[in-house]
């Protein structure tokens, strides 16, 4: 196991690699979308539902020149690439939607798959989501009053619509006024994701590339009338079975797991890291469950952060492991303050797997 962490936005640059380094991370995540061209997020900050991201309208497809700029700055500072992490919605809108551009589109994302493993990265996380992650808001109620992402179904508008013209939570084309919301069937949502892994996870195995699936976040049935995927563990089973491959794996979200309503976080972490289907793991905590859950610091939500490094230790699980959001600290640089906590708990879980003693989940042997 190897613990890295995710850099996007305003840290996806030389001081973000060299902050990175420092801190004694080995791999590192990378997020090209710039999630916050053209956003106005004060709504959100202010306490309004969220997050609210901005636009990637004509945003062009990444070439392998620019991943290999990437990878080449965290070489500078000793890092390696772990994994992309989102695709840009403008890159695969109508493949979500089932649009005339599917085609097309999906002969940019299998370039895209061959460029990613030309430059060197192993992963591509993806989340097959019409609605992406929505639905939050920002309270202090994680421990000491710190600013935590809070979902509580009671009190959105989790049955409004989305907005025309935006997938996963962000604008790829401009509204049009004689648009109407098409709402679809789960099973619907399940046949686009089955014709999206056919196509790619061919290309991805000759590239040497992984396609991870993250899921749902929030795990409900539906959410701004448009189905969920990944809302029960067992529905990641589903999926692999589609095609089973090497190259068709599973970004696994220990918080989202949690947040689900069945299943058991410790089980599903130990039957898919033994189905070796895990690309890479996120490493965030969390209290409650769907419809009402807050994400809280990485030892003081309702996992057993220790037992999952068991579990990991003892399945032989040798990938890489990064913080997903956190909580705001109270200081001037709360995410760098937040992350380096993160990281430092993970470093010490991580570093003395070996002496964690022996698993307090393990499944009891049949009579």
């Amino acid at each position: 196991m190897r613990v890295g962490m995710s850099l996007f936005g305003k840290t996806l640059n030389e001081d973000g690699a060299r902050y990175a380094a420092q801190l004694g991370v080995s791999d590192v995540v990378l997020h090209p979308t710039d999630y916050a061209r053209n956003c106005d997020n004060s709504s959100y900050l202010a306490g309004g539902v969220g997050p609210i991201n901005g636009d990637c309208i004509d945003a062009p497809l990444w070439t392998f020149e620019t991943l290999a700029d990437l990878v080449a700055m965290l070489a500078r500072h000793d890092i390696r690439p772990a994994a992309i992490e989102n695709v840009s919605p403008n890159f695969w809108s109508d493949i979500l939607l089932d649009g005339p551009n599917k085609r097309r589109q999906m002969d940019g994302m299998k370039q895209l798959i061959r460029d990613v493993g030309r430059a060197g990265i192993p992963v591509l996380g993806y989340n097959f989501s019409i609605a992406g992650v929505w639905g939050w808001q920002r309270k202090p109620v994680a421990r000491g009053g710190a600013m935590t992402a809070v979902f509580n179904m009671a009190e959105i508008p989790a049955n409004s619509p989305m907005p025309d013209g935006m997938v996963g939570n962000m604008r790829y084309r401009a509204a049009l006024s004689t648009s109407e919301i098409i709402e679809i069937s789960e099973d619907e949502l399940w046949q686009r994701l089955a014709w999206f892994l056919s196509e790619l996870v061919p290309v991805a195995e000759e590239a040497r590339v992984r396609l991870a699936a993250h899921p749902d976040d929030p795990p409900v049935d539906r959410l701004r009338r448009t189905p969920r995927l990944v809302n029960q563990p067992d529905k990641y089973d589903r999926l692999l079975d589609i095609v089973p491959s090497a190259a068709n794996a599973l970004e696994f979200c220990l918080g989202s797991i949690q947040e689900m309503q069945t299943g058991n976080v410790y089980a599903a972490t130990r039957h898919f890291a033994r189905r070796r289907a895990i690309g890479y793991v996120h490493f965030r905590n969390v209290r409650g469950k769907v419809p009402h859950y807050e994400e809280t610091f990485v030892d003081d939500g309702d996992i057993d952060m220790v037992e999952i490094v068991r579990i990991l230790r003892d399945e032989a699980y040798d990938g890489v492991l990064v913080p997903d959001h956190v909580p705001d600290l109270a200081c001037p640089a709360p995410w760098h303050a937040g992350n380096a906590y993160t990281i430092g708990f993970m470093k010490a879980l991580v570093s003395n797997a070996d002496v964690l003693g022996p698993s307090t989940t393990q499944p009891k042997l049949a009579a």
